[in-house]
């Protein structure tokens, strides 16, 4: 029976129609029945449809992601042998400029760190490209040096060898390869001809490695050839490539391991085994198989990829694992069925039990009205003992209801406050009836502080927060007004905002005192430093008398006497110039403009070329560095830094200066100067930027000790700042930057 419908008497009579609507009774259940089974073979239906599809993606996504990991193992071993390839390359460009010494050779390739950065290479080699009597020379050579005669392996006369002259790190299996002639075998001989001819690396064909013979049994192995040819020589034609044909530098290594440190550890992949393959011939060759991680299973994909690799063929032959292991989301596709199944189920049931909601449904309906009575009562109670002020307000803005805490802040009865005008409460109302306050919280919690005069004259500011609120139906309630007394507050912010103008005073007075003390001292520096020449000038005048008019007389002491004297004059008058100089970098005037330091340094660089033309210093400046910054001030600034570098490399046997710019995100360039010379303790590098402090003697390194200090201060003129770093014996860095762009009124860099 429906809620709110009353039963009413039974009736005496019943209808002629109430037989038939008796007998149609038992057929509803019947067809809730068929309606239940309907929904059942539809979910049922429905659930195997979307497993099938969901089963095929999976499986393609799977698919997918086995071709990509197939195309990461081989790219990883191609960028394993372009490794290889480089080093060989290097090697080789030490051979085209001069032909090195064994001890060099070895000293060479010990710095290749050839066990840690390509695992499974056995070294690295060199083999000339001799005539018989080219042999000869190479076998007298060896004796004159003071070693054993170079044997020829396998002996013989041929027109030409390829025969291992080099082959570091020279172990006891590398030993046992020297005098081989690679090209007396054929398959080496393919692979060396081809670098010959082409004038490009090639690879060989799988081969037992000679050094294989000492260890505990044969590995398939690969040599991978670079051509040398005779400097200063064209090598356009094949021809032309034949005549300048110098020899070849090698490198012999497993397979085995060359797979295994080029690839991450198998389990990054799953349950794929690949097996690879020499194709370049007409029967493929074997060079390394994994072990059958799935032995007897069925794999669920198969794919072979091809790929060329210094003037070879390979063929990589990848299977992945059962369908299992290939796709584990399969497993989740089974819970997936089986949940859906369940749930087919549950949802036949849930169509049973629709026709016992409507007992439900009633019990929740009297449960909601006894939570509204309980919020309604809470909300009374908020209202009242709050001690915030609050009103409830109409469409109007009027006061349909407020609580004591308002009546206490406006100074009236919250009863007569009820059908007044909020806004006409407030001193500054402009619209009683609609105002801007009322019209904004239209669009969410609107804040605003207002002043309003109580009857007794006190004047007193309030914080309004407005917020829509609904009222019942039928029932005039728009917004929540919140009502709170912030005089004190804003008197005592007020106070704060006072002592804070008071201190800004103080600040500034304070910081044009120190200014004017700072201008005095430069100005004593200044006068002080103009004072001292003339009676400097004196001292030195009158020395130089005394040597020229009574040398004769003055004994040798004498004579030492004012020699020191005049050299103490001098390097008096030098201090009094640095003196001038660091003054007049603080007095004069910035005049910034843009400027290319790339250029400016390479100047400076001339200029101590040269006034040294003897030294050879090696100088790399990067190009195309531009600033903002005074032209004087910035070239001064190189000066004293590259002629830091310049003087300080003089005891280096290969000196070395460097001025290049490091980026930062979000930062300004930092620019350094980098040298290798005599460097110094870092713990000592603040003293560096201090006046006349020196870390190296006068007799080691001439100088005044003013140069970096005035570097700092144009530095700090331009907004940077300036770092040094060194080391005694390997050199010193020093790093500035400039954040001068204000200058020319462009905005400061982040």
């Amino acid at each position: 029976m429906l809620a709110g419908m009353s039963p009413g008497p039974p009736p005496t009579t019943p209808p002629a129609s109430l037989p038939e609507y008796g007998r149609n009774l038992p057929v509803t259940p019947f067809r809730g029945y068929l309606l239940a089974l309907a929904v059942l073979i539809g979910a049922l239906v429905s659930v195997i449809l979307f497993w099938r599809n969901a089963h095929e993606r999976e499986l393609r996504a799977a698919e997918a992601d086995f071709v990509a990991e197939t195309r990461q193992i081989a790219e990883l071993l191609r960028q394993r042998m372009m490794s290889y390839e480089l080093a060989l390359g290097s090697s080789a460009s030490l051979f085209t400029s001069v032909r090195p010494t064994p001890q060099q050779w070895q000293s060479f390739v010990d710095g290749l760190e050839i066990e840690q950065r390509f695992p499974g290479m056995l070294g690295m080699g060199y083999a000339p490209y001799v005539t018989p009597e080219g042999l000869r020379q190479l076998q007298l050579e060896s004796l004159d040096g003071g070693q054993e005669l170079l044997q020829l392996q396998p002996p013989g006369i041929r027109p030409y060898y390829g025969l291992v002259l080099y082959l570091a790190p020279t172990t006891l299996e590398n030993r046992g390869v020297i005098g081989f002639d690679m090209f007396a075998d054929p398959v080496r001989h393919a692979a060396m001809a081809a670098a010959r001819d082409s004038g490009r690396p090639h690879l060989s064909g799988p081969v037992h490695l000679l050094q294989d013979r000492y260890g505990a049994g044969p590995q398939t192995g690969l040599l991978l050839y670079s051509p040398l040819y005779n400097p200063g020589e064209p090598v356009s034609t094949l021809e032309e490539r034949r005549q300048s044909m110098r020899g070849w530098v090698y490198m012999p290594f497993h397979m085995s391991s060359f797979v295994e440190a080029a690839l991450p550890p198998r389990d990054r992949y799953g349950g794929i085994d690949f097996r690879l393959y020499d194709v370049t011939g007409s029967v493929p060759e074997l060079l390394h198989a994994e072990a059958d991680r799935n032995p007897g299973k069925t794999p669920a994909f198969i794919s072979s990829l091809p790929i060329d690799v210094y003037g070879r063929r390979w063929r990589m032959d990848f299977r992945s694992g059962p369908a299992e292991v290939a796709s584990p989301g399969l497993a989740g596709l089974r819970v997936t069925l089986a949940i859906g199944l369940l749930s087919s189920l549950l949802l036949f049931g849930l169509v049973m039990l629709l026709a016992r909601t409507e007992n439900r449904a009633r019990q929740i309906a009297t449960q909601l009205t006894e939570d509204y009575r309980r919020s309604e009562q809470r909300f009374r109670m908020a209202m009242v003992y709050s001690a915030i002020g609050k009103a409830l307000l109409d469409h109007e803005g009027r006061v349909v209801e407020a609580n004591p805490a308002l009546g206490s802040i406006v100074g009236r009865d919250p009863v007569q406050l009820a059908g007044e005008v909020f806004s006409s409460l407030f001193d500054d109302a402009s619209d009683p009836v609609r105002t801007s306050e009322m019209e904004a919280v239209a669009d969410g919690v609107f804040r605003t502080t207002r002043r309003l005069r109580r009857d007794s004259g006190e004047l007193r500011y309030a914080q309004l927060t407005y917020a829509p609120i609904p009222g019942n139906v039928g029932q005039d309630i728009a917004r929540l007004v919140q009502v709170e007394d912030v005089s004190d507050r804003l008197r005592a912010e007020a106070q704060v905002r006072a002592l804070n103008r008071t201190l800004e005073s103080r600040v500034a007075q304070r910081t044009r005192e120190l200014s004017l003390a700072n201008n005095e001292l430069e100005s004593f520096a200044y006068s002080v430093s103009h004072d001292l020449r003339a009676p400097l000038r004196s001292i030195e005048g009158f020395s130089r008398l005394l040597t020229e008019r009574y040398q004769q007389v003055l004994d040798e002491s004498g004579r030492d006497y004012l020699s020191r004297v005049r050299n103490a004059t001098a390097r008096m008058g030098e201090l009094i110039e640095a003196m001038l100089k660091m003054a007049r970098l603080s007095r004069s005037e910035l005049k910034p403009r843009s400027l290319d330091l790339s250029q400016l340094a390479a100047e400076v660089i001339a200029e101590l070329r040269a006034a040294e033309p003897a030294r050879k210093v090696e100088v790399d400046i990067e190009p195309g560095m531009h600033a903002v910054g005074d032209p004087t001030l910035l070239r001064n600034l190189l000066v004293n830094l590259l002629g830091n570098a310049w003087k300080f490399t003089g005891e280096s046997a290969r000196p070395r200066i460097e001025f290049f710019r490091e980026r930062r995100p979000s930062a300004s360039p930092t620019y350094v100067v980098r040298d290798n010379g005599a460097g110094f303790e870092t713990n000592y590098a603040d003293k560096l930027f201090r006046p006349f402090q020196r870390l190296h003697s006068q007799e080691q390194f001439s100088g005044h000790g003013v140069g970096l200090a005035s570097v700092k201060r144009i530095v700090e003129r331009h907004g940077g700042s300036i770092q040094a770093e060194g080391t005694p014996g390997q050199g010193a860095t020093f790093r500035f930057t400039l954040s001068g762009d204000w200058e020319l009124g462009a905005s400061p860099r982040s």
